[in-house]
């Protein structure tokens, strides 16, 4: 079936491209894979038997600023998508470089903050509280990481013909709906991790 401006585009049942179909697909997946960390990590969270414990070395500041810098992201990735969908090439790289570098940004956070961990004494090993925590956040970071390379690669694609335009700004939207996801995951990964009273 062919779109209005000249695609070919691939739907399924639903109407729905099936490239988005699969993306949602293993959104979904992901989304049992975050719940049974989250899962694992509110079972065991108190239930260390040696220190360090959680309301000895979480910070609540350090953590907001970089939560905020992750959900401003999203807005970036939004308007980077807007800027593609209306064929301005230029918008749509400025902005996926924005949403890159904010990315970068809320890594090198979760890095100090493992270090500074680290430093304290808490490590995978050392206790339950330690073993949740890194592997939570830890998968998180790495989806962030993924993303990140994931968007920088749409930027440098933009730069050959006909790789990343306004007619084919489905990819685009692809790796908008990864993002807006990753960063669903941390506003629940925030809240019950860092929010919730120990």
């Amino acid at each position: 079936m062919a779109a209005d401006h000249g695609v070919i585009e691939h739907p399924t049942s639903t109407g729905l491209d099936n490239r988005k179909v699969a993306m949602w697909v293993f959104l979904a997946s992901d989304c049992m894979f975050f719940g049974s960390l989250i899962s694992a990590y509110m079972i065991s969270k108190n239930r260390s038997v040696v220190g360090p414990y959680p309301e000895d070395l979480i910070n609540i500041p350090f953590t907001s600023v970089s939560s905020f810098v992750l959900l401003m992201s999203s807005l970036a990735m939004v308007l980077a998508l807007s800027g593609i969908q209306r064929g301005n090439v230029r918008q749509f790289r400025i902005w996926t470089v924005a949403t890159g570098l904010l990315g970068l940004i809320f890594l090198g956070g979760q890095i100090y903050e493992f270090y500074e961990f680290n430093h304290e004494g808490l490590t995978l090993s050392r206790n339950l509280f330690g073993s949740s925590f890194f592997t939570l956040t830890g998968f998180h970071g790495t989806h962030v990481a993924i993303g990140v390379v994931w968007l920088f690669s749409l930027f440098l694609a933009s730069f050959k013909k006909g790789l990343v335009t306004q007619k084919n700004s489905l990819w685009v939207e692809i790796a908008g709906l990864y993002w807006h996801f990753v960063d669903i995951v941390w506003i629940v990964i925030f809240t019950l991790v860092y929010l919730l009273p120990y």
